[in-house]
């Protein structure tokens, strides 16, 4: 039987706008509103990343966070 979705957890999130840009046309091509989106990637993230590229764009996106925040 198929794991009912139930969305019980609400948060505030701030993401940069290319990031927001880039979860709504994944929603939308999905055919999923954000939340569900969102829910999809992190109950799959191990499936869904590339693990021999994830430790280095990790490694680059830390390296330009002050940066980006100014």
């Amino acid at each position: 039987m198929p794991k009912r979705l139930r969305l019980t957890r609400r948060f505030p999130v701030a993401m940069s706008e290319d990031g927001y840009r880039r979860l709504k046309r994944f929603a939308r091509e999905a055919g999923l509103d954000e939340g569900e989106a969102l829910s999809f990637l992190f109950e799959n993230f191990d499936s869904v990343i590339d693990e021999d590229t994830f430790g280095h764009r990790l490694r680059l996106f830390n390296s330009e966070l002050e940066a980006r925040k100014r």
